[in-house]
């Protein structure tokens, strides 16, 4: 049980990757509080991590610790993307979703968990990148720009907060079978994933589990020297 008793908070955490490292987390050992917008969503994963053995619940974007008395590990997971299309026809409206889901909301967290962690004596927080903010591609200038901040404030936050004992790192999937995939394709067609996975050197898009192991990993304590990391988690799709 690489995370026996921790405490952990997975925002978006109700579907795709969020799902993935909430259910990966509690089966080793940690007590998950799953965040999310989507009530149904992200009770069905809270109920099924129980119905399987393990601790977790279930809060709508919230950030109560109450449940569990304290923080280990937080995970930024919460996204919203971008329709592939032209740079100049996404409107204002979108564009300021994009940045306060993908970005704005890691500040929001930090303020509410930094000194929970703190009070715990440290612990780690990993934020969902992507391989956009490292190799932008046309279509999804936005986006692109809102995970290459989440880069950077990971980069950061890892200076600033090391003496705090606190870890910070970032995940960068590729792209994966999720909601969000026909967003990135303009369109969710044979031709658009045919396309798509071409880019991919191993041959297939990213998985819950990819990233769920990824996420793991950086949470535990065989990281303990590992901060201020964007871990690509690509298939090769960045090289």
């Amino acid at each position: 049980m690489r995370l026996q008793d921790k405490v952990a908070i997975v925002t978006g955490g109700g579907a795709g990757f969020g799902e993935g490292i909430a259910r990966r987390f509690a089966a080793e050992g940690a007590k998950v509080l799953v965040a999310d917008i989507d009530d149904q969503a992200g009770r069905a994963v809270a109920r099924a991590i129980g119905e399987a053995g393990g601790a977790a619940d279930y809060v709508h974007a919230d950030v109560s610790l109450a449940r569990f008395g304290g923080l280990d590990i937080l995970v930024n997971n919460a996204g919203m993307p971008q329709w592939n299309g032209p740079m100049l026809e996404v409107d204002e409206a979108t564009f300021d979703r994009i940045f306060a889901v993908n970005v704005k909301s890691i500040y929001l967290a930090a303020i509410h968990a930094v000194p929970a962690l703190e009070r715990r004596g440290g612990g780690a927080i990993i934020n969902t990148a992507s391989t956009a903010g490292i190799r932008p591609r046309p279509g999804l200038t936005w986006y692109n720009g809102s995970k290459g901040a989440v880069i950077a404030l990971t980069k950061s936050m890892a200076i600033e907060l090391a003496p705090k004992r606190i870890r910070v790192n970032a995940l960068c999937p590729v792209a994966g079978d999720t909601a969000m995939l026909a967003d990135f394709m303009g369109g969710d067609t044979p031709e658009n994933r045919a396309r798509f996975v071409a880019s991919i050197p191993l041959g297939r898009l990213s998985r819950p589990e990819d990233v769920a192991n990824a996420a793991l990993y950086l949470a535990s304590a065989e990281a303990a020297f590992i901060t201020g990391v964007a871990l690509e988690v690509d298939g090769g799709r960045c090289i």
